[in-house]
């Protein structure tokens, strides 16, 4: 997960505090001292607790996929142990403060897009039909209307105008709304175990 590390409009030097709390990673913040939970970008400890920092889009994903989606990406050639993490384990979260949600992996694998509604916003979760370590969350809200989508083969269209979406990028590439285009939301992944421990009052999406 990826957040901004922007305070009151000043920018803020983060670094790993060293504990797990609820099973994961603590940061704490340079200028304060205050302990902060990396799954929900809240202080937990210190002068600024109770403060959120903003989350921003990003996706975990294989450098293949990542790479053939963005061809022209610069990353920093470091050696690494091979990760442990399987995708199909996973969930894709959506937290909106209010109101959070889990997405299993392994269904939108399967070709399902969750359609739903997060905090008042319709969203869409979806797994790339070409690649199914590629996920993405959608707003699925326009400027005068709302979409459902659906996969039909190795497509994404809209119920509502059959126009044929790209899964990457939410451009409409053809149809009555080609060239529209769903804004990227923020969600993150996490293990299904952990969800109920950081959003007690979350459900899972299925």
């Amino acid at each position: 997960m990826v957040h901004r590390r922007e305070i009151d409009g000043r920018e803020v030097v983060f670094g790993v505090q060293g504990a797990l709390w609820g099973n994961a990673m603590t940061w704490w913040d340079h200028d304060t001292g205050s302990v902060w939970s990396q799954p929900i970008g809240e202080a937990i400890a210190g002068p600024r607790k109770g403060q959120r920092i903003e989350l921003l889009p990003s996706s975990l994903t294989t450098w293949a996929s990542w790479r053939d989606a963005h061809p022209n990406t610069l990353a920093l050639d470091a050696a690494a142990r091979q990760g442990g993490f399987a995708l199909e384990d996973m969930v894709v979260v959506v937290d909106f403060a209010s109101d959070a949600a889990a997405y299993p992996i392994a269904d939108l694998q399967r070709g399902e897009i969750a359609n739903d509604v997060v905090a008042g916003a319709p969203i869409a979760v979806l797994v790339d039909p070409a690649d199914g370590e590629f996920w993405r969350v959608f707003s699925r809200t326009l400027d005068d209307r709302t979409v459902t989508l659906f996969r039909q083969g190795d497509d994404v269209l809209d119920v509502e105008t059959g126009s044929v979406w790209d899964p990457r990028l939410g451009i409409a590439r053809t149809g009555p709304l080609a060239g529209e285009v769903l804004d990227l939301l923020p969600g993150f992944t996490a293990f299904p175990s952990d969800f109920s421990t950081f959003w007690p009052d979350g459900r899972i999406w299925g």
